[in-house]
C-alpha cells in the first residue's frame, strides 16, 4: 500500500495502529496502538517483565523486587508508567534513557511521563516519586 496524506480529519471506527515495517522481510511491528481515543490503551502489569510500547499507559503491580524494561520506541512516543500496587520496588531499566540508566518505583502513585528521542531515547518530562539513577 502506498503513503497516503490527508490534508483534513481522519477518523476510524476501530482505531488506529503505528507500525514499522522490515523492508528486507516485510515483517510488520506495531509500536503504538490507537484504539480507544486519544487516552490510548492501558497495560496491567504484575511483577517483572516488559513494560509495553503499544498502550499509552502502563499500571504496574510489584510482587517483590520487580526488574521491568522498556524498549526503545518510536520518535514522538509519549509513555505513562505509574504504580498502583505496591508489593516491593518495581526498578524499569529501559534500552535508552536519558539523564541515567534506571527508574525505581518504590511507593503507590509513583509514575513517570517519558517522550521518546530519536538521539536521546526516553526522557523524563515528568515525575511524581519515582528515582531515577
Amino acid at each position: 500500500m502506498a503513503n497516503t496524506t490527508f490534508s483534513g480529519p481522519v477518523r476510524s471506527e476501530n482505531g488506529f495502529d503505528f507500525i514499522t515495517k522490515n523492508a528486507t522481510t516485510g515483517a510488520v511491528t506495531t509500536n503504538a496502538s490507537y484504539d480507544k481515543g486519544i487516552t490510548g490503551g492501558v497495560q496491567s502489569l504484575s511483577g517483572a517483565g516488559a513494560v509495553d510500547i503499544v498502550n499509552l499507559v502502563t499500571e504496574i503491580t510489584t510482587t517483590g523486587a520487580d526488574a521491568l524494561t522498556l524498549a526503545d520506541g518510536s520518535a514522538g512516543q509519549v509513555k505513562i508508567i505509574t504504580m498502583v500496587v505496591d508489593g516491593g520496588n518495581g526498578t524499569l531499566t529501559p534500552t535508552t534513557l536519558a539523564g541515567g540508566t534506571t527508574i525505581t518505583f518504590n511507593d503507590v502513585g509513583d509514575g513517570v511521563v517519558l517522550v521518546y528521542g530519536e538521539t536521546a531515547g526516553w526522557v523524563v518530562v515528568g515525575n511524581n516519586g519515582a528515582t531515577i539513577a
